[in-house]
């Protein structure tokens, strides 16, 4: 048996989870699931549709990006995930898709605002979106330096990973993390549906305030428990 059979299941059904959740179209989007302790992930295998898919068909892959085990090419954002899990630790799963209302987002090239509760939720800020790469980089390396270009605007931002989970990479679409790969799903909904409410605020009232502080604390510190708070 593989040593890799664990995390070949848990990215399986991660993924799976991606069409029940209406969060991609055909091919559209994959999840890799980390195991640290072996330096590897398993991540769905390019352009084959889901109803397709099968343990077995998760491509082992190492924190550089290299193949380890599987037959099949691993998802063309391979690299972007080696990068995140090879930088950031403590994460376990990682999920990109191109859903509809949070790519709208990502095109669009706006942060999500924090309109409301649901928002405040899971996290204290706006979902934050990636500025559009350099020519230099789109020429290079693509979606190795899309890992960076993550990490970089994180940095700019002084944000934590560990704190916020999910991103919008601008004229490109959302990817999300989390301490495992279903964590990483969770989020990767969650991130839809504020988009959505995000959308339809903005359509019935345009100049919609924020949330305010106090409640944004509050629906958090109620969800993470108390000191969770880290602001805006």
């Amino acid at each position: 048996m593989s040593i890799y059979k664990i995390i070949r299941e848990t990215a399986y059904e991660a993924n799976m989870e991606l069409p029940r959740l209406g969060l991609v179209l055909f091919t559209f989007g994959n999840v890799s699931a980390a195991d640290r302790d072996e330096g590897v992930f398993a991540i769905k295998p390019s352009g084959v549709p889901y109803k397709d898919l099968s343990p077995d068909k998760m491509v082992i892959v190492d924190f550089d990006g290299n193949t380890v085990e599987g037959t099949l090419r691993p998802s063309s954002d391979t690299k972007t995930h080696a990068v995140l899990y090879k930088h950031w630790e403590g994460i376990n799963g990682i999920v990109h898709t191109h859903s509809t209302y949070a790519t709208s987002w990502a095109q669009a090239q706006m942060d999500i605002p924090i309109f409301g509760t649901t928002h405040a939720d899971h996290l204290t800020v706006d979902v934050p979106c990636a500025p559009p790469m350099s020519d230099e980089m789109i020429k290079g390396n693509y979606e190795y330096e899309t890992g960076f270009q993550i990490i970089n605007h994180f940095t700019e931002l002084g944000y934590s990973h560990h704190e916020v989970e999910m991103i919008l990479v601008g004229n490109h679409a959302p990817f999300t993390w989390g301490k495992t790969a279903e964590k990483a799903v969770y989020n990767s909904a969650v991130l839809e549906s504020i988009a959505h409410m995000a959308l339809l605020t903005r359509q019935i009232n345009m100049h919609s305030p924020k949330l305010k502080d106090a409640l944004i604390k509050k629906h958090f510190e109620r969800k993470h428990g108390p000191d969770s708070y880290y602001g805006q």
